[in-house]
């Protein structure tokens, strides 16, 4: 399935532009949120072809709400990306086996990104 539609999770202001100009400018529509709660208010409507996921947020962190995801049957389909500051070899195995396909460190690499994106699609 094409991933078209994307549902960033970060709680920072400057992230968050970056990831939206960067996807909507190669075509993706983006939904943006600042924490795992809202992220979860958003999913009760149309569910995204991909999340991109922070790790370290406010309320919920990103490997707890990856986890919840991928274990809640509507929503256990759908590929999370995490992408995080937190760039230790152990932060990527924690995440990936919370349920992540894949996992990005920040700064963020444009290419390195829409490369994974296009791989899961």
């Amino acid at each position: 399935m094409p991933i078209r539609n994307i549902l960033i999770v970060d709680d920072s202001p400057t992230e968050r532009y970056f990831l939206n100009e960067l996807l909507s400018k190669h075509g993706f529509a983006v939904t943006v949120v600042e924490n795992a709660e809202e992220a979860a208010t958003s999913l009760q409507g149309k569910l995204p072809d991909l999340i991109l996921m922070d790790v370290v947020m406010p309320g919920q962190n990103g490997f707890q709400f990856t986890r919840q995801l991928s274990r809640d049957p509507v929503t256990q389909n759908i590929p999370v990306i995490m992408c995080t500051s937190k760039n230790q070899q152990t932060d990527r195995i924690w995440g990936l086996r919370q349920g992540a396909r894949d996992y990005v460190t920040k700064p963020v690499k444009a290419e390195e990104l829409l490369g994974k994106i296009a791989a899961l699609g």
